[in-house]
């Protein structure tokens, strides 16, 4: 009995060993990550309080400051920027808006609309990003999507088009919410800082009512009546950041229990405009973190990145076409096909950079061509990566056309020399 109660000891104590074994290589593994996260970040002697947050460029897109930015996580009412811009492309401002029951009993923050009273849809998107009422944000939903799921659908298929595959939208005011797609499969209303600040790229330099999206998130107050003229409303702009920093363009700010402070925010100032966005950034009392965060991130971008044209001219030499027709048209020789970029105009690519960083080349072109060759064909490129992050590329084509020398061009040469 004693040998096996031996036995049994010398089995415990190598199970626990090999279990404090696992657990030291575990902590030192999440060590070692923890690490390399924070000598990435004090890199750029850059500290945040943010748990995620992004810094972009908003001309190219690129991120040129990243903390956690692909970690999906709720947004809160930063959700409204992309309500906002899918009621301008989808809606007319002076429709008028027929408030639901549902739309009316949303909590606050809100505007304090009953159902059945009418707005101009214009009104109520003031509402929305001024003040962030989340009675407005359904309102407007539903008028413009027929429903706040249908509205959601809009949201989904314009942020999958811009690129932002890890964003999933169910409400239209950013409420924490989770729901089943047709899949079965869970989904929780939520986005990564990258993909926030691409939404925003997206509002104020390339939808076609960026003007319109500019002029309301910039506005410092609004005041208006419901359609019936019997009640009125004041608004006034929350975004605090447009008076903290010249240059300030837009933003929207969001929290919920779960989100925390959550902000995103343009600046255009020096001919360079970034947007900065910022997930997770304190709870309550921790209110000001986003603005401090914020303020930091700009100020690095506009202390550190300057344009620079890196734009290199590449001397493009004719390629040799395999049994083509020579120039001369007769079947000695050997035949050429001149190239050009397609983009001949092509003289500055003017990109926002750091001073240490380089930008690297490559051109990938055939040794040679197969016959028929038409102009116009694309037949190779010139890529410029920053960071093996490709930046900008530029297609190189064929500039005329080399004809194959089959057998039909044979018979046909053959016959000209005899009509001669």
């Amino acid at each position: 009995m004693k040998r096996k109660s031996g036995k049994y000891r010398r089995i415990i104590f190598g199970f626990v060993m090999a279990m404090c074994c696992l657990i030291t290589f575990w902590a030192a593994g999440s060590r070692a990550a923890a690490k390399e996260r924070n000598e990435k970040e004090n890199s750029t002697n850059i500290k945040l309080y943010a748990r995620s947050a992004v810094l972009m460029d908003a001309d190219s897109g690129r991120v040129l400051f990243g903390k956690n930015e692909n970690d999906v996580m709720p947004m809160a009412s930063t959700t409204k920027i992309m309500t906002c811009i899918i009621a301008l492309e989808n809606g007319n401002p002076e429709d008028i808006v027929t408030v639901s029951a549902n739309a009316a009993c949303q909590p606050k923050v809100h505007l304090g609309m009953r159902a059945e009273q009418r707005f101009k849809l214009k009104d109520l998107l003031y509402s929305l990003m001024l003040e962030s009422h989340n009675d407005s944000a359904v309102a407007i939903a539903e008028h413009v999507g027929g429903s706040t799921e249908g509205f959601a659908a809009l949201m989904n298929r314009k942020a999958k088009d811009i690129g932002c595959y890890d964003t999933y939208f169910i409400t239209p005011n950013g409420l924490d919410a989770v729901s089943t797609n047709k899949d079965g499969d869970v989904k929780v209303h939520s986005t990564t800082a990258r993909d926030l600040a691409r939404i925003m790229k997206y509002c104020i330099g390339e939808s076609e009512m960026r003007e319109e999206f500019l002029q309301i998130t910039r506005a410092r107050s609004y005041s208006f009546s419901d359609a019936e003229g019997k009640r009125s409303y004041s608004c006034s702009n929350h975004n605090a950041f447009l008076t903290m920093m010249d240059g300030a363009l837009s933003g929207k700010t969001g929290f919920t229990n779960n989100a925390g402070y959550c902000y995103v925010g343009a600046l255009k100032k020096d001919g360079k405009t970034f947007i900065v966005s910022l997930l997770a950034c304190g709870w309550p009392n921790n209110r000001s973190y986003k603005w401090s965060d914020t303020k930091t991130l700009m100020t690095y971008g506009l202390e550190n990145y300057e344009y620079r044209n890196v734009y290199q001219p590449v001397e493009l030499n004719s390629l040799y076409v395999e049994r083509g027709v020579p120039e001369n048209n007769k079947p000695y020789g050997k035949a050429y096909a001149k190239i050009a970029m397609e983009d001949e105009t092509a003289k500055e690519l003017n990109l926002l950079l750091k001073d240490d960083e380089k930008v690297d080349i490559k051109l990938k072109i055939p040794e040679k061509l197969d016959a028929p060759v038409e102009k116009g064909s694309t037949v190779g490129s010139i890529k410029y990566y920053l960071e093996d992050e490709l930046i900008k590329e530029y297609l190189i084509v064929t500039e005329s056309d080399v004809s194959s020398m089959n057998f039909a061009w044979m018979l046909q040469y053959v016959w000209t020399l005899y009509a001669i």
